[in-house]
C-alpha cells in the first residue's frame, strides 16, 4: 500500500504479511506513518496505490464497517450515556446477534478483563486503566478478524500502562486475534508483539521478531531507536571468516560482520557487553564519565570517548558509586570478545 498526500509527506509503498493469530507491532518516531499505515488498513484512508488483501480477498475498496475490524483508539472513545455493559454489547447488538449470546460474549470477555464488577457503572464512574480495558472488550465483542491498536495506552501512567501491556497481550494470545498494534515505544513493542515493523519516513526499515531486531538491527538508526547497543564508527584493519578486525580510539579488537580494508563502519556493541574499570585493562581505552544513573539491577553509565558517547550497564555499585562521586572520572573500557558486529 502507498499513499501520497497534498503536503508531499508519502506513505509506502508498505509491504507486509500477517499470519493469522500473530500480534504485529508497527514501531517508530513521531511522522514515521504508523498511524496512517493503520487507517489504510481500517480502511479511513484509502491507499493510492497497492492492495490490501485478507484471507486472499482483496479489502482495499470494502467499507470499513465490512472489513471485520474492531479497533482500540488513544482516545477510549466510549459512549458517555452508556453503561459499561451496553459500551460492550452495542456491536454485537448491530450485528443483529441474540440476546443470549450478546450476554455470553460481554460475560466472557468482562471476566478475561477482569471488569465485570463494572459492567453496570457509568463510563464516567470509571478509570483511565478501567476505560482502556472496557474500550478493548468493546472492539473484541464482534469477534472481528483483525484488531488494530493505536497508540492505546499512551495516555496512561507507566506503571499502569505496563500492567495493561500484559494484560492485551494475554488477551491476544488467549482468543489467537491477528492484531496490529502501533506505539513509539521500543519496550511496549517488546512486550505485545510477535513481530515488529520498524517505521522510518513512510517506509518499514526492517522487519523480525523482539530478539532479531534486539540482537541483528539492520542499521544505524534500528540499533539506536530501539535501545539495542551503542553505535559509533570504526576502521576495518583486516576481513577473515565473516569476521573484521577493526579499530576505534587507537585499539583493535573483532566483530562479527564483514568489510574491505580500510572502510569505515557503523560498529555497534550493546551496554552489557561494555566493560569498565578504574585502571587499565588489556585492550581497553580511556573514557571519561558523564553520568551514572541507577538501574533495576544495574547502574546505566554514559562515557565519552573522542566525541564519542557510550553507555554501560553496569552490576558492579561499588564501581558506579566511586565514578559517580568524583567529577569528572576516568575510566576504561573495553568491550567483550566477538560482541560488536557491523551495522548495514
Amino acid at each position: 500500500m502507498q499513499r501520497e498526500f497534498d503536503d508531499g509527506t508519502r506513505i509506502g509503498p508498505i509491504h507486509l504479511t500477517i499470519e493469522d493469530g500473530e500480534a504485529l507491532c508497527l514501531l517508530g518516531p513521531s511522522g514515521s506513518g504508523k498511524t496512517t499505515t493503520l487507517r489504510m488498513v481500517a480502511g479511513f484512508i484509502k491507499p493510492q496505490g497497492g492492495r490490501l488483501t485478507f484471507d486472499g480477498v482483496d479489502m482495499t475498496d470494502v467499507p470499513p464497517r465490512q472489513r471485520g475490524i474492531g479497533m482500540v483508539f488513544q482516545s477510549v472513545a466510549l459512549f458517555p450515556n452508556m453503561d459499561v455493559y451496553r459500551n460492550i454489547a452495542f456491536g454485537p447488538g448491530i450485528a443483529g446477534w441474540e440476546h443470549p449470546r450478546v450476554v455470553d460474549r460481554v460475560i466472557e470477555l468482562a471476566d478475561m478483563l477482569e471488569i465485570r464488577q463494572l459492567l453496570r457503572r457509568r463510563v464516567r464512574e470509571v478509570s483511565g486503566g478501567e476505560a482502556q480495558r472496557v474500550a478493548l472488550a468493546r472492539a473484541l465483542a464482534n469477534e472481528p478478524r483483525l484488531l488494530l491498536l493505536d497508540e492505546p495506552l499512551s495516555s496512561l501512567d507507566p506503571q499502569l500502562a505496563d500492567k495493561l501491556q500484559s494484560v492485551i497481550r494475554h488477551i491476544q494470545k488467549k482468543l489467537r486475534t491477528t492484531m496490529i498494534y502501533v506505539t513509539h515505544s521500543q519496550s511496549e513493542a517488546f512486550a505485545v508483539a510477535d513481530k515488529i515493523a520498524v517505521l522510518k519516513d513512510g517506509v518499514v526499515s526492517q522487519v523480525g521478531t523482539p530478539d532479531e531486531l534486539y540482537n541483528n538491527p539492520a542499521s544505524s538508526f534500528i540499533a539506536g531507536f530501539i535501545g539495542a547497543g551503542n553505535t559509533f564508527v570504526a576502521r576495518v584493519e583486516s576481513e577473515r571468516e565473516g569476521y573484521s578486525t577493526v579499530s576505534f580510539s587507537g585499539r583493535e579488537f573483532r566483530v562479527m560482520g564483514s568489510s574491505k580494508k580500510g572502510a569505515s563502519v557503523s560498529v555497534m556493541v550493546r551496554p552489557q557487553d561494555v566493560e569498565l574499570s578504574r585502571s587499565p585493562m588489556e585492550g581497553s581505552f580511556a573514557a571519561s564519565v558523564q553520568s551514572v544513573t541507577p538501574q533495576m539491577g544495574s547502574h546505566r553509565i554514559t562515557v565519552e570517548c573522542d566525541g564519542t558517547q557510550l553507555t554501560a550497564w553496569i552490576p558492579d555499585t561499588e564501581l558506579a558509586d566511586t565514578v559517580g562521586m568524583q567529577e569528572p572520572a576516568t575510566v576504561y573500557v573495553r568491550f567483550r570478545p566477538d560482541s560488536g558486529r557491523i551495522l548495514g
